[in-house]
């Protein structure tokens, strides 16, 4: 077989079977593969791209399919790590084959983005988002709607709610919200990290749900911040247990973090936080990893990973509008990797 020819195949294996196949030809590289939250996935790719220069003999190949996928996943054990920002529940974890740990990485907001003529500002609070996403707001000039929005421009339009299709953990901090600000959704919908929706249409990831609200006129749906941000789409003011309407910002959900009462399993809620400056709609994400690595030498590099996304990774989240875990959280989760046996 010719070089050239070698070439071609190795081309066509790669565009066939993707990054996977790609990784596997370079013998020095370890391919360690996670899949699970879309959440922190801009932050997460970051990582990897930036640990590549650490240590180039590692490569990581995540795959953002939504945190519910990443806990199945995880409890299947087809990937080395999952990624969720909802904790995984007891039954859940007494599935699992081995005790799995969880390690809180960034804190960041849900937003509850619209689409309307003007990128009307908005101000909203917690019933009012839960009639809506309820189905029992309708349009856009409805008086609850109007009551906290004095002199703005609300058209006689239908709302068109969006809501996530796939397993989500943006979905399981949207909905741990609003059974927290409203009895109604916490008895007919619940909080989980998929619910039986009771209006509106589906889309897959934060970029399924950010892509049908930036097209479709009228639309409202909640998203993460950065996608947001990078998709220029307008987001509302909510109202925050002290009765103070809290934009969606680093120190708005730092504010909301460091009322979060951490356990020592890490699994937490922030939503609803106290605190005048607290944004409600804040959630942490998690990586869930193995305490017993079946594979000594990827459980190694998976320890070395951790442990500088916990120092130097940390330090990139303000980039990307995520909050950085407090030093005294940092220093807690340290010591919890150090308990991964590989």
């Amino acid at each position: 077989m010719t070089k050239s020819y070698r070439s071609k195949i190795l081309l066509l294996l790669t565009i066939a079977f993707g990054p996977a196949f790609a990784g596997a030809t370079a013998s020095a590289q370890m391919m360690i593969n996670g899949a699970g939250a879309t959440f922190p996935y801009p932050i997460y790719s970051k990582w990897f791209d930036e640990y590549a220069k650490v240590d180039p003999s590692v490569r990581f190949n995540y795959q953002s399919i939504g945190s519910g996928g990443g806990q199945k996943q995880i409890l299947a054990q087809t990937v080395d790590f999952g990624a969720s920002d909802g904790p995984m529940s007891d039954e859940n974890l007494s599935k699992a084959p081995g005790r799995i740990l969880h390690i809180p990485t960034v804190a960041g907001a849900v937003v509850i983005s619209y689409n309307l003529a003007g990128n009307t500002a908005l101000k909203l609070d917690g019933e009012t988002i839960a009639d809506v996403f309820l189905g029992k707001i309708k349009k856009w000039n409805d008086a609850k709607i109007a009551a906290s929005n004095s002199g703005a421009k609300l058209p006689d339009q239908e709302i068109v709610v969006v809501h996530r299709s796939d397993g989500s953990g943006t979905t399981f901090i949207f909905t741990d919200y609003l059974s927290k600000v409203s009895a109604e959704w916490k008895q007919k919908a619940g909080n989980n990290t998929s619910v039986n929706w009771p209006t509106g249409i589906g889309g897959k990831g934060n970029e399924g749900v950010s892509g049908q609200v930036k097209q479709t006129p009228g639309a409202i749906g909640y998203v993460e911040l950065i996608y947001a941000i990078q998709n220029k789409m307008p987001y509302a003011e909510v109202k925050n247990s002290a009765g103070k309407f809290v934009k969606a910002t680093i120190d708005s959900v730092t504010a909301a973090l460091a009322t979060a009462n951490i356990p020592d399993d890490f699994r937490f809620s922030m939503t609803n936080a106290t605190g005048n400056n607290a944004y409600p709609i804040a959630g942490a994400t998690w990586l869930l990893v193995y305490e017993q690595q079946k594979d000594p030498a990827k459980g190694k590099k998976l320890v070395e990973f951790l442990k500088w996304a916990m120092t130097k990774g940390e330090g990139m989240a303000k980039d990307l509008d995520y909050a950085p875990l407090p030093d005294n959280v940092q220093e807690r989760v340290l010591k919890r990797i150090d308990e991964i046996k590989s």
